[in-house]
């Protein structure tokens, strides 16, 4: 592994230049991957790993998008799509777990009784492996349990890989039974279009996902979002100014600058106003935010969120109370008023 300065810590990391493609394609050469769900992750990891020329088949239960997805991706029942999970299980020598949290609780049995010794099972999330009291997974002994964990939606693992770009992962080996559970590990997060491989542990992982999802990366902005727009519109601004100093400025702008080079990129492109106030409110807002950060670790670390997501998810009912959860966004003015704004772009602007 390559030894990188990250501020000023030294991290070894799995780059292209000690662990090419070419290299992954020997490791997997006679391996076949049996991608188990067909989600965005299980979309975006298994057309990645068949564009790079790995022997790749879907285990995917018959019906549902999840099904016809597939089939209009190319995957061919009989051949290299499976109504029967056990059927794909049985035919791998890598089974990569992507169903849900409260799938893979739900189909362990079915998994676990297909796997044979030598084989190596692989997820991309350490959840159901470390919160094992509350899923029931336990893998049995003779086979390797890996992690290849891409950090972006499975979308994105498709969308950037045909850009030529990738998604850095993090990877871990949990039980080594072949000896061969490192180089494998590896090579599938290369061949899946990583652009470099972190080094972690299954509860690490699970850890710092779970926190990361419910705070910036998604919960919090959203919910800071919400709070800055209707406190704009409490204040007499119109939906269109309230979104745009909210969220549009950000995504299309700001964001990308951060991305690009970094915040100080970020601070330093904008006018000194916007540099002053952004620079003393930051440090008032990670004051307020720090607390709940914590509370927020303590629950995942507990095992709190995961009750939660398998309570929640495991429930009959649950599509249709997440599609009643997500209207409430979808249909608010906020979001109403981004939908507008998206399509005065003028990217979408009419021609002619």
């Amino acid at each position: 592994m390559a030894r990188i300065n990250f501020g000023g810590v030294q991290e070894e990391v799995v780059t292209r230049e000690e662990f090419p493609l070419a290299r992954a394609r020997q490791v997997l050469e006679k391996e076949v991957v049996a991608i188990i769900g067909y989600g965005p992750q299980g979309f975006g990891q298994s057309l990645n790993l068949r564009d790079n020329g790995v022997a790749v088949l879907i285990g995917q239960r018959k019906g549902g998008k999840g099904w016809s997805d597939a089939l209009r991706d190319g995957w061919v029942e009989g051949k290299t799509l499976f109504p029967s999970l056990e059927e794909a299980v049985r035919r791998a020598t890598i089974v990569v777990n992507l169903l849900s949290d409260a799938g893979q609780k739900e189909q362990w049995a079915a998994v676990k009784a297909n796997l044979r010794a030598g084989q190596a099972l692989c997820f991309s999330h350490g959840f159901s492996v470390v919160f094992k009291d509350q899923t029931g997974v336990i893998p049995p002994s003779d086979v390797d349990v890996i992690l290849v964990a891409p950090k972006g939606a499975g979308r994105t693992v498709r969308s950037n890989f045909l850009a030529g770009s990738g998604i850095n992962s993090s990877f871990a080996v949990y039980q080594d039974a072949t000896g061969k559970a490192a180089d494998r590990v590896v090579a599938l997060g290369i061949a899946i279009g990583s652009g470099y491989l972190f080094p972690t542990t299954f509860e690490k992982e699970v850890h710092s996902d779970l926190t990361g999802e419910r705070g910036v990366l998604m919960g919090a902005i959203a919910g800071l979002m919400k709070a800055q727009y209707d406190t704009l519109r409490a204040m007499g601004h119109s939906p269109s100014e309230a979104f745009n100093e909210t969220v549009e400025e950000a995504t299309q702008s700001l964001y990308p600058l951060i991305g690009a080079n970094g915040m100080d990129w970020m601070f330093a492109s904008c006018s000194t106003t916007a540099q002053r106030g952004a620079l003393d409110w930051a440090k008032r807002f990670e004051t307020a935010a720090r607390p709940l950060f914590e509370l927020l670790y303590r629950d995942v670390q507990a095992g709190v969120e995961t009750r939660r997501v398998l309570e929640t998810c495991s429930s009959p009912d649950y599509r249709e109370k997440l599609e009643t959860e997500l209207d409430e966004w979808r249909n608010s003015e906020m979001w109403k008023a981004g939908a507008a704004v998206r399509s005065l772009r003028p990217e979408n602007w009419k021609k002619g």
